[in-house]
């Protein structure tokens, strides 16, 4: 999770000191701590929250780092050529995300009430000609912008901020609120294969300092159910005939194939997150039939933990070949050349899901 503004830099301090504090008198939060790796940088802007001098509820100086440039429009983009210059906490943020296997991730910000999903950006064939743009995981996307509103009361009415749109159960798609180029979120889900939603938590980007503690007893549920999904859907290993675990071997649902495909990490491990179902998973290494494999994901997962399903693949090749065969995706426009009858843009898979900072977990 990461925050820059002053509500969710303030909502990830505590969270730290929650989560410390409870460790080992909390069952819930223990049993979180010791199935979950939690990253949490409360600042991802450091100077742009030391330049605001004046606060200001609707306004801060303290978006533009110290060069000047708005860091959640300078990651490339999927969608159209970003062609700005790529700031030293950006670049940090994109080698970061290579050096762990994140699954699930939270930006906090300021500004309005509500819970944003991807794509913050789009073209016909995600659905922009209906309004929105669509991933190929927007059941789990709503489920999870959907899990966090649901738990803060003032989010989920959707009416809160004055002079604000209104948000149905306090949830949007980001393209739908307003499209936006180089943003976290669509970078984190596309090219790193984390997904990630942007959680706006507060009307007022500056507030006052006796307000802050409002923030955290409106939001401490809405975090702690939020890390628990995590563990959604299917994780596993995929090893040779030999039993070696395979890396860079692409395992994706089928029907439901990322852009960028989504591949193992150096220990063959992959995770993928899915609401509970049936499912055929395909796994590929280029030059090999596919591997088709079918998962049942229960109704009720078990505790802190996703299915877990190891795959046996029978190749009988050398490692090294699949990295070579097998090489990562390009920072460019991937979308920009999809036709527009994608599936994604079918209103018939656009879900309600009525019952229904940064953190970056796995």
């Amino acid at each position: 999770m990461h925050g820059d503004e002053t509500v969710g830099r303030e909502l990830l301090l505590h969270l730290i000191d929650y989560l410390v504090t409870n460790d080992g008198k909390d069952p819930e939060i223990t049993n979180l701590i010791n199935s979950t790796r939690i990253h949490i940088m409360p600042t991802m802007n450091p100077d742009g929250f030391e330049a605001v001098r004046k606060p200001d509820c609707f306004y801060t100086n303290g978006r533009e780092n110290n060069n000047f440039y708005d860091l959640n429009r300078n990651f490339p983009d999927a969608f159209e050529f970003n062609n700005v210059s790529r700031q030293p906490e950006t670049v940090a943020i994109m080698e970061w995300l290579k050096t762990e296997t994140f699954v699930l991730s939270a930006n906090l910000h300021g500004g309005a009430l509500v819970a944003s999903y991807p794509f913050d950006n789009g073209v016909a064939a995600t659905g922009s000609s209906y309004s929105r743009s669509l991933t190929p995981d927007d059941d789990v996307f709503e489920y999870l912008a959907n899990t966090y509103a649901s738990r803060n009361l003032n989010m989920r009415k959707g009416d809160q901020c004055k002079n604000k749109m209104n948000f149905p159960n306090g949830v949007t798609n980001g393209y739908s609120w307003y499209p936006l180029k180089g943003g976290m979120q669509d970078y984190n889900y596309i090219w790193a294969q984390c997904f990630e939603i942007t959680l706006e938590l507060s009307c007022c980007k500056y507030p006052r300092e006796e307000k802050l503690p409002f923030f955290w007893d409106s939001n401490k549920a809405s975090l702690i159910e939020y890390i628990k999904q995590v563990h959604l859907g299917v994780k596993g290993q995929v090893f040779d005939y030999k039993g070696n675990p395979l890396p860079n071997v692409i395992v994706e649902v089928q029907d439901r194939r990322h852009i960028c495909p989504y591949k193992t990490n150096k220990f063959g491990e992959y995770y993928l997150l899915l609401l509970p179902g049936s499912y055929t998973l395909n796994v590929t290494v280029p030059g090999h039939e596919p591997h088709l494999t079918k998962v049942i994901i229960p109704k009720k997962s078990q505790d802190f933990s996703a299915l877990k399903k190891d795959i046996l693949f029978p190749l009988r090749g050398k490692l090294d070949s699949i990295l070579v065969s097998n090489p990562p995706c390009p920072m460019i426009p991937l979308y920009s050349t999809l036709p527009s009858h994608s599936a994604a843009t079918k209103p018939s898979l656009f879900l309600f899901l009525v019952t229904l900072f940064h953190i970056l977990l796995k």
